[in-house]
């Protein structure tokens, strides 16, 4: 990988990136106060559920098909594919986050003039948007491969979940960072699960986070926005 290409996708990956990941649970924090996430071995389980069972059988094979849409410029098929996305998001808040933080993703690729015209005319173009279509138009902008866009795009997900159970459950620090070390073998597993589902096999079935993060909606305290 050139150094270039590297440095593009760390900053891509960076909790710092401007679009608001830290204020979403994807759920977990509906889980916390079912009492289904209790510790950090509860929250680890959690987190590599949603690895293994939901991003990796929907968003991660998503993502890998737009950044292929995207590099060949299928502007159709881009429009269709993220349709399609939202509309399989399981609660209101789920698909309110995935167009709070597509909306803002695309903003960044424009303001930085990421990609060339055609491509920026396009993303702006789609409205609302959802986070994996953005987030592979900057991987194609940069001339990012797709295994380490997905990997890179996986990590952050488990990081930013991480995260949000150190404020949640809470947890202190050293508990979140062996929640990190002991999904990389799991977040290997799910790019390589990823990379080899086609469009038609994707699917979201997971009716408990559709349960929990509907149930979020009127909780009676919350720290995050899903």
């Amino acid at each position: 990988m050139r150094i270039a290409e590297l440095t593009a996708l760390l900053h891509l990956a960076s909790p710092a990136l401007p679009v608001g990941a830290f204020s979403y649970s994807q759920g977990l924090e509906s889980a916390i106060d079912a009492q289904w996430v209790t510790d950090a071995e509860s929250a680890r389980a959690w987190i590599e559920s949603g690895l293994t069972n939901v991003l990796a059988r929907c968003e991660l094979p998503f993502l890998a098909h737009q950044i292929e849409r995207w590099n060949r410029l299928e502007v159709g098929a881009i429009a269709s594919a993220d349709a399609a996305f939202l509309a399989s998001r399981e609660s209101a808040e789920l698909r309110r986050e995935t167009e709070q933080m597509g909306w803002s993703m695309k903003q960044l690729c424009l303001s930085l003039e990421w990609g060339n015209a055609e491509r920026r005319e396009t993303l702006a173009a789609l409205s609302p948007v959802a986070q994996p279509t953005a987030f592979a138009f900057a991987v194609a902008a940069h001339a990012i491969e797709a295994p380490a866009a997905l990997a890179a795009y996986a990590f952050n997900w488990v990081e930013n979940q991480a995260a949000a159970a150190l404020k949640a459950v809470p947890l202190g620090q050293m508990a979140g960072q062996r929640i990190i070390v002991a999904l990389r073998d799991p977040i290997d597993s799910a790019v390589a699960r990823a990379l080899e589902t086609p469009p038609d096999r994707i699917n979201t079935f997971a009716p408990m986070l559709g349960v929990l993060s509907a149930r979020h909606e009127s909780q009676y305290s919350r720290l995050f926005r899903s």
